[in-house]
């Protein structure tokens, strides 16, 4: 996972949840993530939220074959939701948003829902991989 500043207890605060290779972790991750916003009363984030955890952690599932993780940060007012994998590729550009598509509309709902997005590679301690994330201002 990328490093990152320091994170005041007081108000701001972290999860991740290691996850493997598996379709059935997008379930648990989802679920995971509306108890946390649930018990930190952020419900009103919950649906959009969920959606958009779902689609980043769907494709580091499914596009790669090693581990995964999502990442869900609360920091002055911005939930961020990331998903790390092992594959260093970038992630396919968002293309058009088409309602009735099958596959491929992932990072077209995160680009559309989120309020800001994006990606880097990363690598430590000899492993490479990436971190694919999206923000969103609370009200």
């Amino acid at each position: 996972m990328p490093e990152t500043d320091p994170v005041d207890p007081a108000t701001s605060w972290e999860y991740t949840l290691y996850i493997p290779n598996d379709l059935r972790a997008v379930t648990v991750c989802r679920r995971t993530l509306r108890l946390i916003l649930t018990m930190h009363g952020l419900i009103r984030l919950v649906d959009t939220a969920e959606l958009l955890a779902t689609e980043l952690v769907s494709n580091a599932v499914r596009h790669t074959t090693g581990p995964a993780a999502l990442r869900v940060r609360w920091v002055a007012g911005v939930l961020r939701i990331g998903a790390w994998d092992a594959d260093p590729g970038p992630p396919e550009p968002p293309t058009a948003f088409e309602a009735h598509a099958e596959e491929g509309r992932g990072l077209a709902l995160v680009r559309a829902c989120a309020d800001l997005w994006g990606w880097q590679p990363l690598a430590r301690d000899g492993n490479r991989g990436k971190y694919v994330w999206c923000d969103l201002v609370a009200a």
